[in-house]
């Protein structure tokens, strides 16, 4: 793969945007197609990105013959294109949720597997300046044993038809996150509320523990805004320090136990990249393209994103049960 690598995009949504601007502008790619349902929005669409557009997903995989289809759909129409397109034996970049049923999310591995299949999964929030400087500094052991861990993450609702959606869609980011920075989930505790749209639960706490024996909680909500400060906020506090992360590439900080000053990072004047969220996700296909070329398995596999799921069933059935649920 010395060549331009040739992308589709299967998608046209605001998303599908990001998706297009990062592949129709790296000089080691080709943005080849984008493909959507109405004509005349896909047609706009790939026009607007300089590339060809099809509303029909085999003829656009017979005429282009693209080394990576990447997925940016409606979050509960994921499961039968991927599928599809695994069938039909294309490296796949997938977006989140990966599905909302465990037995779909297994079907898709399996048959990925079966092919030896490249499938990545874009939880880009681990790409972040601050989540990779926590990440660097708790494994190189500068907080100590982990005692607790928080997450909060809330803004105005994207609603579809899962009641359990702002759990499965939006805060998969804040399960994998945790995981990401804290290790494996133990058991989970849980409370919603659908006080705000009765069936759809937007607003949920979850109290964890985590198999090293530190504690965490989960604070996701539909009932917020994203336009407040620290919409979006990580606490990771050892038995030797404290990392805070907020607004996901805003602002890091590390402190030690009784020390009275801060190590901040913030980025400068002129770091446009670092302070950019959409931009997280240019990071991670540096990194997937990579891995692609290199034969190797993708730096997020869709494996997470059924562990996501695995983590969001458990708290599904604690609050359904009302008690505590080992993972």
């Amino acid at each position: 793969m010395n060549e331009r690598l040739r992308v589709a995009v299967v998608g046209t949504g605001w998303w599908g945007g990001e998706h297009a601007r990062i592949f129709a502008r790296r000089p080691d790619t080709e943005l080849v197609a984008a493909v959507g349902r109405t004509p005349d929005k896909t047609h706009a669409f790939a026009s607007s990105w300089g590339t060809r557009g099809y509303t029909d997903l085999d003829a656009m995989l017979e005429a282009e013959r693209p080394d990576l289809v990447t997925l940016a759909l409606p979050n509960e129409a994921h499961y039968d294109t991927t599928m599809h397109l695994i069938e039909r034996g294309v490296p796949l970049l997938l977006e989140k949720p990966l599905v909302f049923r465990m037995e779909e999310a297994d079907a898709i591995l399996a048959a990925a597997a079966e092919r030896n299949l490249f499938l990545a999964f874009n939880l880009n929030h681990r790409y972040a300046e601050p989540v990779q400087r926590a990440k660097a500094a708790i494994d190189a052991g500068e907080l100590g044993d982990l005692v607790f861990v928080t997450w909060r993450f809330g803004g105005e609702p994207n609603f579809g038809k899962e009641p359990w959606g702002n759990l499965v869609e939006t805060q998969v980011h804040g399960l994998d996150m945790l995981e990401h920075l804290a290790g494996p989930i133990s058991s989970v505790a849980a409370q919603a509320t659908d006080r705000t749209n009765a069936g759809f639960y937007t607003t949920l706490a979850v109290a964890l523990q985590f198999a090293s024996g530190a504690v965490g909680s989960l604070v996701g909500s539909y009932d917020s805004s994203y336009a407040y400060r620290d919409t979006q906020y990580i606490e990771v506090n050892g038995t030797a320090g404290r990392v805070l992360i907020q607004d996901t590439v805003k602002r890091f900080t590390l402190q030690k136990v009784g020390d009275e000053t801060r190590q901040v990072w913030e980025p400068g004047y002129f770091n446009d990249e670092a302070r950019t969220f959409v931009y997280t996700f240019d990071r991670h296909v540096d990194a997937i393209l990579a891995a692609l070329r290199a034969g190797e398995e993708p730096p997020i596999h869709a494996r997470a994103g059924r562990r996501a799921l695995q983590l969001a069933d458990a708290i599904i059935e604690s609050f359904e049960t009302g008690r505590r649920v080992e993972v």
